[in-house]
Formats: C-alpha cells, structure tokens, sequence
C-alpha cells in the first residue's frame, strides 16, 4: 500500500489518483506540521483561559456570533454544532469522495492556523488509515461557510453519529454501519471535540473539491479518450488529415489545439484507410470531422485552467476563525467561500458537454448512410436488421439531457442564517451536476466507440492508424462485433466501462505512446 506524507502544502491531484480509482493509500504526517499547530493551539487555550470574548471559540456561530458562551460549556458547544448542523439530504456521497475530503480536511488543519489540537490531526490520520469512511449525504450545502452540513455529517460520524463504513482489504466496500459499530470495527475510539474544534471540521470547501478531484481526473481521461475515439472515426467516414497539422496550431496561436491535433496524427499514423482515398473528390469534411483540433482543444484549454486553479486549492486554508501564531492574531475572514471552486466546476461541466455534443454528430454520420457512404445504420444487413440506428437517439438524448445539467449554479445564491451569510456559492451542487454530465459523456463516447468500431468492419482489409486500431481493439475485447440485431445495452455499458476505467487509454497509449491532454 503506498503511503502518502501530508505536509498542509505540497498535495497534488496525482497523489489522489489512487482514491479516484477506488485504491487503498495510508496517510502519514510530516514532523515538521507539529510545531506550528501547537503554537496555534496555544493561542486558542490562552484565550478560553482568558475568558476572552472570540468568535467560534468562545461564542455562537453564524447569526449567533454575539452570544458568548462560558468556559465550562465549550465542550458541549462543539458537540452542540456538529450535530445540528447534521442536516443532510439525498443519496450519500460516493466513498471515494468521501476518502479524498477526508485527505484534504486533515491537509488544510496541518498549515497551523486551525488553533486545533496535535491530537486531532493524529485522530483523523488514524480514522482514514483504518478505513473508516462517514456516510455523508449529498446534499444540503449551499457553499457558504463552506460545506457545513455534508462536512458536519463527516465529522458526527467520528463522534459516534450517523453511519461510516468501514473498508476491507483493497478499500473493498461493504454495507455501512451504525456509526458507533463502525467505530468499534475500526478499533476506534469516539471523538470528543474541544474548543474551536468542531468550527475546525465543518467550515471548509472540501467536499466541493474532493468530487472536484475526482471530476477533473476523470475529464483528463476523457479529453484523451474523445482524441482516439474521432481518429477511429475519422478513418470510418474517411475523413482527412491535413487539418491536423501543427502548423495550422501555431497560426491560431492555441495549444489545446495543438495537443489535440497532435494526439489524432499519432493516433492516425500509417493509416492505409487514409492513404487509400487520397485521391477522392471531396473537397471539405464535416466540422465534427475537421474542427475536431478546435473543439476537443477548446476542452483541454478549460481542462488546463480547473486543474490550475484546483491544485492551488488542495493546500488551502479554508477555515474560520484564523488563528495565526505568526501574528498573534485571530482573524474572522472568508477563507471558506466557495466561489472560486463553484465557477471552475460550472467550467469544467459545461466544457464536457461539448465532447459529447460533438460526439453524437459523428454519431450521426456513422450511421447515415447518405452521409458515410456506409451500410445503413452499420449493419451487415439493413432492411431486416436496425443496427445502431437508435444508438444514435441515445447519444442525442445524453447531449440534450447535458444542457439541462450546464446551467451555471455559481450564478445562483439564497442568504442563510438569518442573512448574516448573504451570498452563497452554491460549490456542492455544481459539483454534482459536473458528475452527473460526465457520466453522461462517457456514455455518449461510448456509443460513439461502439459505432467507429462498428464501421471498422467494413475496412477490415485495410492498415488502420495504430492508435485507431488499439481503440478497435481495446472495445473489442469487452464487445463483439454487430452481425445481426441484439439487445444492445449491454455493449454500450461495456463501451462506457472500457472509457471510464481507463482501459481505452491505455490501450492506445500502449501502442503509440503518451496522449497529451
């Protein structure tokens, strides 16, 4: 089991990687985070000891801010705000979003200004080394303090509230349990919360950036995926080559262009389908055919920017009240606002959907026989048979179900608390809907797969490219060729399967090399 060492600075989306594909990591903390978070915690029991008057240390939250609360309640106050604030909804969240919150909310409090305990930090290294995983549910975050409620149901679970799960051997997932059973399994004992450190838990962004993580990996597989996929295309419609050259990326001055462009030609290199109609009287292809450079590079220019700027994010503080020894100071700012992570995830959602929109238009010209010069919906025998003709109907509705899911939700925001939180980011839901549009996209290049695939049976004869022919191949070893009519759901699963997993890309990296994305 690989062992990641969490320092509160130096966490990147690869280390991550391993969660997103449902692996097992173990977590370890660098000695050096120690000093700063004791120094931290000093300054939070100096002031209780004190009896000073400090928001979320010795006073109420939210609109409650000018409500103190005595010494000797501090402890009930912590408890008192993670279990009301338990108020999710929904289905839960995925576990391996779950596990990767969890990495970053124990990453955020190592920076020291958390005013937490050594104690705590060492807890919630133990709880996710033992596989311990709350049951959070969806939803319930407007993204304003942070991810409050989802965030409360992580943190109720360590203290014996709710469900938890408790993985097996290689992160296995069971059913979940009583949080309490959970506990037990896990050889763990309940959390009990001290001053500030309840606020510590709950006001931060991380469920919005844990399915950010597994959102922007996922797209990184899915912009080299579209890639080989249109070059098997390409080749199906035959298609020409010639507007993939990389002088025409240095003249548009773009370099997701010049990285898509590049991923076809290597993926069409030494193609005979190509060669062979080299000398047709077509004089332009098709814009899903031709601009293939421009739109799936467009995808990699918005892919290039979320992942910037969600990097940065996995070592930021985003708590509330800031206890900062280097100061001396305790600042009550905005740290877990979620706007910048809801605007990159509306980006990253809306920018998918357009692999998809042009995905289903080669779809379309697959299966048009007015169009590809091909039998008629690719099937051997058209007439008795259907083929793919409603494959396509599919494809067309996963586009169209898209656009419902692209509307921005960082545009929208309701007031909360009594307004004292007046404008929220609505981070969590933006996030949900980016999941649910990949999900959709890898369905759709699926079916665009299933079809490229399809029309490759009828240039058997001939050399494709080697990246086009790894694509073949990667689809059919999980999805036989269409002789006759079948019930089809379960190739198109197979199809979506071999995308998402990242078996596709693989294979075709396997043959030609590194994809750029």
């Amino acid at each position: 089991m690989n062992t990641l060492n969490l320092d509160g600075s130096s966490l990147s989306l690869n280390d991550l990687a391993p969660l997103v594909g449902g692996g097992s990591l173990r977590l370890s903390l660098d000695p050096s985070v120690y000093d700063g978070i004791r120094a931290s915690r000093a300054m939070v029991d100096a002031h209780v000891a004190a009896g000073d008057v400090v928001y979320g240390l010795t006073t109420g939250f939210g609109k409650l801010k000018n409500v103190a609360v005595p010494k000797e309640d501090l402890v009930e106050l912590q408890h008192n705000l993670i279990v009301s604030h338990c108020v999710g909804v929904g289905e839960a969240m995925p576990v391996r979003e779950v596990r990767i919150a969890q990495v970053l909310r124990l990453n955020s409090l190592l920076r020291g200004v958390s005013g937490v305990r050594p104690e705590l930090v060492d807890y919630l290294r133990d709880v996710f080394n033992a596989g311990f995983v709350p049951v959070v549910p969806q939803q319930g975050s407007v993204g304003a303090s942070g991810d409050l409620a989802p965030l409360s149901h992580m943190a109720a679970a360590m203290m014996g509230f709710g469900e938890a799960w408790v993985l097996g051997p290689d992160a296995a997932v069971g059913s979940p349990l009583p949080a309490r059973e959970a506990l037990d399994a896990a050889g763990l004992a309940p959390l009990v919360l001290q001053a500030k450190e309840g606020l510590a838990l709950i006001n931060g962004t991380e469920i919005m950036k844990a399915s950010g993580v597994v959102s922007v990996l996922r797209a990184t597989n899915l912009s080299k995926a579209a890639d080989a996929i249109a070059s098997l295309c390409i080749e199906a419609l035959k298609g020409s080559v010639r507007p993939f050259q990389d002088l025409l990326a240095q003249l548009k001055n773009n370099e997701g262009q010049r990285r898509t462009a590049q991923n076809v030609r290597a993926c069409l290199a030494h193609s005979e389908v190509l060669s062979s109609h080299e000398d047709c009287d077509r004089v332009q292809d098709p814009y899903s055919l031709r601009c293939v450079p421009q739109i799936h590079g467009a995808v990699k220019t918005a892919l290039a920017h979320v992942t910037d700027v969600l990097t940065a994010e996995l070592n930021a503080v985003t708590d509330n009240p800031l206890v900062v020894p280097k100061t001396g100071e305790v600042f009550s700012a905005g740290l877990f606002h979620g706007q910048p992570l809801s605007m990159i995830l509306d980006y990253l959602g809306l920018s998918v959907c357009t692999l998809a929109n042009v995905s289903e238009r080669r779809v379309e010209q697959m299966v048009n026989p007015d169009l590809s010069g091909l039998p008629a919906f690719l099937s051997p025998k058209p007439g008795l048979h259907s083929g793919l003709m409603i494959a396509q109907y599919a494809a067309a509705a996963i586009a169209s179900e898209n656009k419902v899911y692209a509307h921005p939700a960082s545009v929208d925001t309701i007031p909360t608390s009594a307004n004292q939180e007046d404008h929220v980011s609505m981070g969590v839901t933006a996030a949900r809907k980016t999941r649910m549009i990949l999900d959709n996209v890898e369905a759709g290049l699926g079916i665009e797969l299933v079809c490229g695939a399809q029309a490759r049976e009828f240039t058997k004869d001939l050399r494709a490219g080697r990246g086009a022919e790894a694509a073949y191949q990667a689809l059919r070893r999980v999805v036989e060729p269409l002789e006759g009519d079948r019930y089809l759901q379960p190739d198109l699963a197979a199809a979506k399967d071999c995308i998402a997993s990242g078996a596709l890309v693989a294979e075709v990296e396997g043959a030609i090399g590194p994809l750029l994305s």
